[in-house]
């Protein structure tokens, strides 16, 4: 479980950067950020979220632009445990209570934050289009799209950046993925210098979910994922 301890004291403009970078899941600039949402994230605000590691901003060209980081992401998702302040108002009260239920509503879904906001390409349809199209098949998700949504469901699954998470629960997030996709992207990701995969030393303690869901790696089965500092 999370404790409030987990989400850092934020200011209401710094709460509401978060979660309007978390929801549009992309970067986003000073320009866009007014007309989305009515503020930029400028002065002490970016200052503090930088620090904090939750915000990455690009200050090679102006307008300044913004994205969360997987520590911003975890935050994002998070906000609802902590107690909004005071000096937000029934504004932030409100942002706290959608934001609680928005997280439960999706740990029944079994859908991550990431995936839910994440953009895509889709566009209506032209005019005269028919109406009832076949669909055409999805093409394959490429290996850079399964290991971002391995990060992904990591993100959401770890109490912490860097703690263990067992396969069998990236597994179930990701039930929709090509087995030997998933199996593919997890072998590339441990030449990554933050991702670990390792096998369970104690194998009595293995449930047959456990081993189901485990990837084989250099002639051995492994069972548990960790991604961040060690």
């Amino acid at each position: 479980m999370t404790s409030p301890a987990d989400v850092p004291h934020l200011t209401p403009n710094q709460i509401n950067a978060l979660v309007v970078l978390m929801v549009e899941a992309r970067r986003l600039t000073n320009v866009e950020l007014r007309e989305l949402a009515g503020f930029t994230l400028t002065g002490k605000d970016n200052t503090k979220l930088v620090d904090l590691g939750l915000v990455d901003t690009d200050r090679t060209h102006r307008p300044f632009a913004h994205e969360l980081t997987d520590e911003g992401w975890r935050v994002a998702r998070q906000l609802h445990t902590s107690a909004p302040p005071k000096q937000g108002g029934s504004t932030t009260r409100s942002l706290f209570v959608v934001l609680s239920n928005l997280h439960r509503s999706l740990d029944r879904l079994r859908v991550s934050h990431g995936d839910f906001f994440k953009q895509t390409d889709e566009t209506a349809p032209a005019t005269g289009e028919p109406p009832h199209q076949a669909p055409t098949a999805a093409a394959p998700a490429s290996a850079a799209e399964v290991e971002a949504l391995v990060r992904s469901a990591y993100r959401d699954l770890a109490s912490t950046p860097g703690a263990w998470v067992g396969l069998a629960d990236v597994r179930d997030r990701l039930a929709d993925t090509d087995r030997a996709a998933l199996d593919a992207a997890l072998r590339a990701m441990v030449g990554r210098e933050d991702v670990r995969i390792i096998p369970v030393a104690n194998t009595k303690s293995l449930t047959a979910r456990d081993r189901a869901a485990a990837v084989r790696i250099g002639n051995e089965d492994n069972h548990a994922l960790a991604i961040g500092p060690a």
